[in-house]
């Protein structure tokens, strides 16, 4: 049987303030942005050109605050926008991402 080795908040635990926190990081802003675009995506596709830790931290800033959902497959990490934040909160995403 495989954990789950991540943590995810549980919806009615996301709250907007940690949603607009780790968007106002433009890294984390545009991980989200090309996650908007559809699909889940691997770390590695994420051209970020950070330490591998750093870019761990962003993610689980992102994940904390509710938005998005990593797994492990493998060795590999991979990332997809939680679909049931815009129920959460309406319109937020496509707000924030079209004012970059």
């Amino acid at each position: 049987m495989t954990q789950d080795a991540y943590q995810h908040p549980a919806l009615e635990d996301v709250t907007l303030p940690e949603v607009l926190h780790a968007l106002s990081d433009p890294l984390r802003l545009s991980i989200v942005a090309r996650l908007r675009e559809g699909g889940e995506r691997g770390w590695g596709e994420f051209d970020t050109h950070l330490a591998a830790s750093t870019l761990s931290h962003h993610m689980k800033v992102l994940r904390m605050a509710g938005l998005i959902r990593t797994r492990r497959e493998g060795a590999r990490c991979q990332v997809a926008l939680r679909p049931e934040i815009e129920g959460r909160f309406p319109g937020l995403l496509a707000t924030v991402i079209g004012l970059t």
